[in-house]
């Protein structure tokens, strides 16, 4: 509870809403204990007295009754009726939508047959009709009100039920011999009690609101009782002459709703996981740059693609994660550079970082540079960054269902990757489209260049996200663990395909992975990382030989060798450190056995000596004797 108010009270609005909210209802809550006059007492010879009159502070109605009184018991007595309109259309609704979701078929038929003819009617007819049927009066107007909300509810817990009712966790539920009733209630309810709390907290402002609009034609709250709605019907007639008899309500109203609403926004903004990160932000178009020290916009490098000293973090509420830590790397022309370590490495946002991809909030570049071809793209105008992805920096994701749009063809798809940087038409379009396909080895390309996603393997898939990278003749491509989820047969076709494309055209490949056999087989140079460092780099087959680092030797310790004689195989013990808690020294002096205590006192630096570079005092080898 007290993580949920933080989350929401890092919602300005959501906590102005919350204040204001909670002073109505604490209003409404001691309204029978304040010495309020008689609201339903008349005095026609007080009749319309002016707000501030002598002993009415709100002034009076055109019956002489006290406005302060009327308000406070009308707002009391709107909130209650609002509040019960959302539970009962709540409950109804969600089980409605429970039942129909879980047992599909022709429950699931009957059910939602039934909601979708209650909402073939504009609601505020039907709720008009069944107040007509029912007759006036406030009990009357809450059940109004509350059917004609229960097709919400139970449109939006069914279609979250039915995601639900298939999961491994509720057929383990069944195999355990579990009734229907307790898989409902212990399985399905827990996961979709959060979405009925979030569909209430932004309805209920909305069920007051229709109540009231009942109650102002003379449908719900009857005279001499009153709420807010009958307080603004029965002070239209003077609403020229004598204002304040329908603003004080309806100012009451206002409140209401708003405070309601924007309380709302926050409880679902706090309660969504995906959002919890930073309540009602949305990510930027490229990543917030916020560096100290600008470097040069334009300097010569040697490589293709430099990074220089990339810090990139994460900022959740008062924590900082440091995701990057002075990360420098490059990569030529025709090169693959492997970049490899444990999950939570710095892997991935590096290389988002290039491109400006890592979402913002919470995440930050705060120094460093991106150079391609020795101009600086980080901090650079969204419109150029825009033009320089895909067209000169291409990315290949690690899930190509995920990155793939399942509701558009995939040859449209590719397409829409060419016409993105420069006009084509579509028969040129599709004609480079089945090209890019055939250039990836995918047989049967003009009839593939029709298919969605979910009608390809998981090979193919990921060859469509290679040929789009290719789409536009990138000089740079970044693969990020792009052959992690397939087979060991359809790897290696990737990475033979990979090569093969680099060699033909020349391309730099910053190639992401956990395995340091599709680094052996792949990558010209590898670099090591670790808490968002670098730890070792150099070339590839001296690094595998005889690794400096020991945390590179254990990681190699891990790969098992085929043919090689039976041998233990290793496991490097705890676990990486906190990135937002780094001890001083050695990231990775916890887990090391060669450990001692100058590791853990100052920052060590990545002493380079040749083609190779390690972050360490007592390395496993001497590379400054391997590469004199």
């Amino acid at each position: 509870m007290s993580a949920f108010l933080k989350l929401l009270a890092r919602n300005r609005l959501a906590l102005g809403g919350l204040i204001v909210m909670g002073l109505v209802v604490a209003l409404a809550l001691i309204t029978p204990l304040l010495p309020l006059a008689d609201p339903d007492v008349t005095n026609t010879a007080d009749r319309y007295l002016r707000p501030l009159s002598d002993g009415h502070l709100l002034g009076t109605d055109q019956l002489g009754r006290d406005l302060l009184s009327r308000l406070l018991w009308g707002t009391r007595l709107s909130l209650g009726v609002g509040a019960a309109a959302a539970i009962f259309a709540a409950v109804s609704g969600a089980a409605v939508g429970i039942v129909a979701g879980y047992f599909g078929g022709r429950t699931d038929n009957l059910l939602m047959r039934g909601v979708d003819m209650l909402m073939a009617f504009p609601y505020i007819l039907l709720a008009l009709a069944i107040v007509a049927a029912l007759g006036p009066g406030l009990v009357n107007a809450l059940i109004a009100v509350a059917v004609v909300n229960i097709p919400f509810f139970a449109r939006n817990i069914r279609g979250i039920t039915v995601g639900l009712a298939h999961k491994e966790f509720v057929d383990a539920a069944k195999l355990a011999g579990m009734s229907h009733a307790r898989i409902i209630l212990s399985e399905i309810l827990p996961n979709v009690v959060p979405v009925i709390v979030i569909a209430m907290s932004t309805t209920i402002g909305w069920m007051i609101l229709e109540t009231a609009g009942l109650s102002f034609l003379g449908l719900g709250s009857q005279p001499p009782q009153a709420d807010l709605g009958s307080m603004l019907g029965e002070a239209r007639s003077a609403l020229i002459t004598n204002p304040h008899v329908s603003v004080i309500p309806g100012f009451m109203i206002l409140v209401i709703v708003m405070s309601i609403n924007l309380l709302g926004d926050g409880v679902r903004d706090a309660l969504d996981p995906r959002l919890k990160s930073g309540a009602l932000s949305r990510p930027m178009a490229a990543t917030r740059v916020d560096r100290r020290t600008r470097p040069d916009r334009e300097i010569p490098t040697e490589g293709l693609l430099s990074l220089e000293d990339l810090h990139t973090q994460f900022h959740v509420k008062n924590r900082v994660y440091k995701a990057v830590s002075g990360v420098s790397l490059s990569v030529k022309p025709g090169e693959c550079l492997g970049v490899i370590g444990e999950s939570g490495s710095g892997k991935s946002v590096t290389a988002l970082s290039i491109m400006g991809l890592v979402a913002s909030p919470p995440g930050v570049i705060t120094g460093g540079a991106a150079r391609l071809e020795g101009r600086d793209m980080i901090g650079a105008p969204y419109p150029e960054l825009r033009s320089l992805r895909g067209r000169r920096v291409a990315y290949i994701f690690q899930d190509p269902l995920a990155t793939l749009h399942p509701l558009y063809k995939v040859g449209d798809q590719l397409i829409e990757a060419i016409s993105c940087h420069r006009p084509i038409s579509k028969a040129e379009g599709r004609a480079k489209a089945i090209e890019l396909l055939k250039s990836v080895r995918i047989p049967n390309a003009e009839s593939r260049i029709d298919s969605y996603p979910h009608e390809m393997s998981g090979g193919m898939r990921q060859r469509v996200g290679i040929a789009m990278a290719l789409a536009n003749d990138p000089d740079v491509i970044i693969a990020d663990e792009p052959t992690t989820a397939l087979d060991v047969t359809v790897q290696a076709q990737i990475l033979s395909l990979l090569d093969d494309l680099r060699r033909e055209r020349g391309l730099a490949i910053v190639f992401i992975t956990h395995d340091f056999g599709v680094v052996g087989q792949l990558c010209d140079r590898v670099a090591v990382m670790y808490a968002g460092r670098i730890v070792e780099q150099g070339p590839t087959r001296p690094v595998l030989d005889a690794p400096a680092h020991p945390y590179t030797a254990r990681l190699i310790a891990c790969v098992p060798e085929l043919g090689e004689g039976k041998r233990k195989l290793e496991a490097i013990p705890g676990l990486p450190p906190s990135v937002d808690d780094l001890p001083k020294g050695c990231a990775f002096a916890d887990r090391c056995v060669k450990v001692q205590a100058g590791c853990m006192v100052n920052d060590i630096p990545l002493e380079r000596a040749g083609a190779r570079a390690v972050r360490c005092l007592h390395p496993e080898t001497e590379i400054a004797e391997e590469t004199a």
